[in-house]
């Protein structure tokens, strides 16, 4: 009876012992909340999240679906700690008092951005007082379609812009508003899938300028170190499952943007995601170069009244090493 009793309290004393291992491994893991959209380049973090990836690599991430327009302003509150955007929005975000710092590069877009518009125009110098269904300034959408207007000897001040989130854009111009509207995937399959409503005239392959990488807040970012590099692993981790296992990580992809495995597979045929050795070839110099370049049509756009003062604190590359 002694022995039993004996067994027993060892037997409890282990797993309360466990319990507190595992209850202090949970309560290392660092909350990180982070903001991003539906566009199909992200995913591989959505795929982080569903898959486990994150919590394997003891990170709580709290996935927060925010408008591009808005993302800042939750970053600048402490609502998020970090944020997935365009290359040239970082810039805008820093040049405007906002303060992020970009740690790794998810995608560039093949075809994945472009402006679509009715059959009779031809080219852009067509689409001078035309109205277009456009995201609202200091988003990817509204960029692009100043920097492709740019490269044609055009401006934003040529066109009428209407605001329109790019799924809402997409969807108006199918419904046979507006002359033209810039999009991305997955929305840029809506036109792709009912070409009777119109063309798409120009995309990121005749105009490769979007970019998307993560950044975070530089405070978080000093006391968080090794969390802001089980990030950058966790995305390149989750590029190796979709590698491994195409089918299961498309259709974990495509549920948070309520998509087929199949459907999801369709968008993201038109970017490329990029890996570790892409990211540091990136980081290298062509990432400062695109930069530079964009600021001047943010200048140009009003997006940004000056440029930053210093585009080396905009980035850090040790977390890709």
């Amino acid at each position: 009876m002694g022995n039993t009793v004996k067994r027993l309290a060892a037997l409890m004393a282990l797993g309360a012992c466990v319990a507190s291992l595992s209850t202090g491994a949970h309560a290392q893991d660092t909350k990180v909340v982070l903001g991003i959209s539906g566009w199909t380049g992200f995913a591989p973090l959505s795929l982080a999240d569903k898959a486990g990836i994150f919590k394997k690599n003891g990170l709580d991430v709290e996935i927060k679906f925010i408008p591009q327009k808005d993302r800042h302003l939750a970053l600048a509150a402490g609502a998020i700690q970090c944020a997935a955007t365009t290359v040239e929005t970082h810039v805008a975000w820093n040049a405007n008092g906002v303060p992020i710092v970009q740690i790794f590069q998810m995608d560039k877009s093949y075809g994945a951005d472009g402006i679509v518009v009715r059959g009779d125009i031809k080219g852009f110098a067509d689409l001078k007082g035309k109205t277009i269904g456009v995201d609202a300034p200091g988003t990817s959408p509204y960029f692009a379609l100043a920097w492709m207007l740019n490269k044609n000897g055009m401006t934003l001040k040529d066109v009428k812009l209407t605001t329109l989130a790019p799924q809402a854009a997409a969807q108006a111009f199918v419904a046979g508003q507006n002359e033209a509207a810039m999009t991305y995937e997955p929305y840029l399959s809506t036109v792709r899938d009912n070409p009777a409503a119109g063309k798409i005239l120009a995309t990121t392959i005749d105009y490769p300028m979007v970019m998307d990488t993560v950044g975070c807040a530089p405070t978080w970012l000093k006391a968080n170190a090794k969390a802001a590099k089980a990030l950058a692993d966790s995305y390149f981790q989750a590029l190796d499952m979709i590698k491994a296992d195409p089918a299961k990580s498309n259709e974990l992809m495509g549920s948070a943007v309520k998509q087929t495995g199949e459907q999801f597979a369709k968008s993201a045929a038109y970017l490329r995601w990029q890996d570790k050795a892409a990211n540091q070839k990136f980081f290298a110099g062509e990432l400062t170069a695109f930069m530079k370049e964009s600021e001047k049509i943010l200048l140009e756009s009003g997006v940004i009244r000056k440029a930053p003062e210093n585009l080396a604190v905009t980035f850090d590359d040790s977390f890709i090493k």
